[in-house]
């Protein structure tokens, strides 16, 4: 893991409630929560300050697809959750092998063992 304190997850989502809902989520698990952004512009701004150890992306932002950021955080190693209502799994596992893809709305304890994978996955 890139962080030797707790993991900072990212969370981008646009629809508030579901961004609450995620972020709490990851703060009852013990982790940082780097978020929520509505939109890309602001999470590429956080990564640029600071690398997450993992990511929760929402496909449709405010500002677009997320593709572009996932390309920048695939890139850096970190692991990517897509939670999403506008995902097609295989074309998330085509164009990103690594990353876990799930249809919102996902099961909280579905979504625990996703992050949490993620994360012993990238300690490893």
């Amino acid at each position: 893991m890139k962080n030797r304190e707790r993991p900072t997850v990212l969370v981008v989502e646009d629809e508030f409630i579901i961004a609450l809902d995620l972020s709490e989520t990851v703060r009852d698990l013990g982790y940082k929560v780097e978020g929520p952004f509505a939109d890309k512009e602001n999470a590429f701004i956080a990564i640029d300050q600071h690398m997450p150890d993992c990511a929760i992306l929402d496909v449709k932002t405010a500002d677009g697809e997320v593709y572009p950021l996932a390309d920048a955080l695939a890139e850096a190693g970190v692991p990517i959750i897509f939670h999403s209502g506008h995902i097609a799994s295989a074309d998330i596992a085509q164009r990103y092998p690594h990353a876990i893809a799930c249809s919102k709305p996902c099961p909280p304890d579905r979504l625990i063992m996703m992050i949490s994978g993620a994360l012993e996955n990238a300690a490893t």
